[in-house]
């Protein structure tokens, strides 16, 4: 891979890692309901299980979904149920109990490590690296570097997410308010479903 085509490539990988998407929205959820340390697992979940992804995709799951498009069809409409079932824990979580413990758990690391196959943004970002970053001289290298690389720039950029989130609890310690912000990101997070409401 030439260095003004892996310059471009970490670009890419930055801006669209750093935009809203299912995962910088629930991050920033978890940042908020349960604070930094506690949504460590999540993020490197994220970062390492798109990696993964990244890799599985470049090295012949996309040709798996050429060759029979219904799989990938019912991967959409699985993930984007998922998605509703995650807005909906969502915006039930953070309400305090009667002992004052939060609701709900963050992420696991294998939980969101998992959601990847399921999230809609990360199908798009991993089929438009892989089809426009890597150099078909060395191909498997070149596949296996944009995996690694992605992992390396996406772990950084959705940090972001979740060190805004811890920042904002103590402005959302009130629970009125917290459950507005829950209920608030729980809409956000179905909103991302858009790209799959206009193909259908």
């Amino acid at each position: 891979m030439s260095l003004d085509l892996l310059l471009a490539f970490v670009a890419f990988a930055f801006v669209t890692s750093v935009t809203p998407g299912p995962n910088n929205m629930m991050l920033l959820a978890s940042g908020v309901n349960f604070g930094m340390r506690r949504s460590v697992p999540h993020m490197l979940g994220i970062s390492i299980g798109f990696g993964v992804m990244v890799i599985a995709v470049g090295l012949g799951l996309g040709e798996l979904f050429k060759r029979v498009p219904v799989l990938y069809t019912v991967l959409r409409y699985v993930g984007a149920a998922y998605l509703l079932y995650l807005a909906w824990k969502i915006a039930r979580s953070g309400a305090p109990e009667a002992n004052g413990q939060t609701q709900g758990k963050p992420f696991t690391f294998v939980q969101a490590a998992a959601f990847q196959w399921v999230n809609p943004k990360a199908w798009v970002m991993a089929v438009t690296a892989i089809t426009t970053y890597v150099s078909q001289d060395n191909f498997v290298v070149s596949v296996l570097l944009i995996g690694v690389l992605f992992a390396v720039v996406n772990g950084p950029s959705v940090g972001l997410w979740t060190v805004a989130g811890s920042l904002l609890r103590t402005w959302l310690s009130n629970p009125r308010t917290l459950r507005m912000f829950n209920i608030t990101m729980a809409v956000l997070l179905v909103a991302s479903l858009y790209p799959i409401l206009r193909d259908a």
